[in-house]
């Protein structure tokens, strides 16, 4: 499944200065049973989002309109627990396309990876000036230059490298899931082949 080409992404961020957030707590298990990737977004944070009757709960981030924007950023170790897609696929869904963390599960980052949710790990450092940036005013706008690697706080100029596979930045900028890329180089694959010696 294709996704929007990822190249720069300038935005506001929502801030969940929370450690630990693990793939339940983003997805609630009794959200998995459907397939495809579509209506995730609307059970992101479900427990955290919404009371037992449906009501949204109005001291939660993503209830709070002042706070909007494509980037969430998320506490130390984001992304924890059980391997769910299904949990890189409701933040996709709901909007977002960049979480920046200090930490990341492996897991939960290759998940965001193949769907086309860039996951920016800063140092500790950083992120804590991303937050206070936010708090300071929340329509503070943060740079994510993928070619570049690089994120940047455009009021104060403050910036920071971080790492990607080479192999995944090429698919996001292309905006391909493996698929995608296995079928971009289908004529390279079929005259290896042809080529190949039995």
């Amino acid at each position: 499944m294709a996704y929007d080409k990822f190249n720069i992404l300038t935005t506001s961020g929502v801030p969940l200065p929370i450690e630990n957030v693990d793939t339940d707590q983003i997805i609630p298990a009794r959200f998995l049973k459907a397939t495809e990737r579509k209506g995730f977004g609307d059970n992101l944070f479900r427990d955290w989002r919404y009371n037992s009757d449906d009501s949204p709960k109005k001291d939660f981030v993503l209830n709070n309109p002042k706070y909007s924007g494509r980037i969430l950023v998320g506490g130390k170790n984001f992304g924890s627990g059980s391997s769910r897609e299904h949990a890189a696929w409701a933040i996709y869904d709901y909007g977002f396309r960049c979480v920046v963390s200090s930490f990341f599960a492996d897991i939960f980052r290759n998940n965001c990876l193949n769907i086309g949710v860039l996951p920016v790990q800063v140092s500790p450092e950083f992120l804590q000036k991303i937050f206070q940036a936010i708090e300071a005013d929340p329509n503070t706008q943060i740079e994510v230059n993928l070619p570049e690697q690089t994120i940047t706080i455009l009021e104060t100029g403050e910036h920071e490298s971080f790492d990607i596979n080479v192999y995944k930045k090429d698919n996001m900028l292309n905006g391909f899931d493996d698929i995608d890329y296995l079928l971009n180089i289908k004529e390279q694959i079929q005259e290896f082949a042809t080529n190949r010696p039995l």
